[in-house]
């Protein structure tokens, strides 16, 4: 059982919610989402729906490139 199962909140600096998502804190912090300085940070659905928008593109790029 992981720690979103438990009920952590979210590491969104002033976010009280609880978490259902667990990602790398690098990942996060790059999408311009303000977090903690943990290994993992954990992010409430209104959060990951934020992270997925700015994060889209480079998913995208990333795509494209190892396409064959």
């Amino acid at each position: 059982m992981g720690r979103v199962a438990k009920g952590v909140s979210c590491s969104v600096v002033g976010c009280d919610k609880q978490a259902i998502r667990s990602l790398s804190t690098e990942k996060v912090s790059s999408a311009g989402l303000k977090v903690g300085e943990r290994r993992r940070s954990y992010l409430c659905k209104e959060h990951y729906k934020e992270y997925k928008k700015k994060t889209k593109k480079e998913k995208m790029a990333e795509k494209w490139r190892y396409r064959g």
